[in-house]
């Protein structure tokens, strides 16, 4: 017989997960299931040796079934000026999936778009698990694109930028 874990409740939860700040990442993916991209919350690498990161996309979104089908996914952290495409990214997907593109200039990677002035990690998917609400995805990187811009951060419910601590 197993014994059930007990749980927090859901608000409270969420409530304190909005004190985290995280940078603002947006995963895109291209290939055979075509083109789609979207802002997420939980990225994170995973190992050095492989290289490999994880994200976590919404089960019922079209970025997780896009993303399984072309068993690939790039991840950009956005630039702390990036809010805009942030929040073009955000919410339920398009009709169109392309439309969440439209007059971005982007640079063309076969795992997916890599957006302007973002550090990207372009990654194979190698390993796909569903817990809860969400797929956990599990990337080896072949690509790097690092432009050292400092990142934007979200934070209780609005975008931030990043500064260092001075004394």
């Amino acid at each position: 017989m197993t014994q059930e874990t007990p749980s927090v409740e859901r608000d409270a939860f969420l409530a304190a997960m909005r004190q985290v700040a995280s940078t603002v990442t947006v995963v895109t993916t291209d290939g055979p299931a075509g083109r789609a991209g979207a802002t997420v919350s939980a990225f994170t690498s995973l190992s050095a040796d492989p290289p490999s990161v994880l994200v976590c996309l919404r089960t019922d979104s079209r970025i997780a079934s896009t993303v399984a089908e072309n068993r690939a996914f790039c991840v950009n952290i956005l630039p702390e000026h990036a809010v805009e495409v942030a929040r073009a990214f955000a919410g339920p997907s398009p009709d169109n999936a392309e439309d969440r593109f439209a007059g971005l200039s982007f640079e063309a990677d076969a795992h997916g778009p890599i957006l302007p002035r973002a550090t990207a990690f372009s990654c194979t998917l190698t390993e796909r698990m569903i817990h809860g609400s969400h797929a956990i995805c599990i990337g080896q990187v072949t690509r790097l694109s690092n432009t050292g811009e400092r990142p934007l951060t979200y934070l209780s419910g609005d975008y931030h930028i990043v500064r260092p601590h001075r004394d």
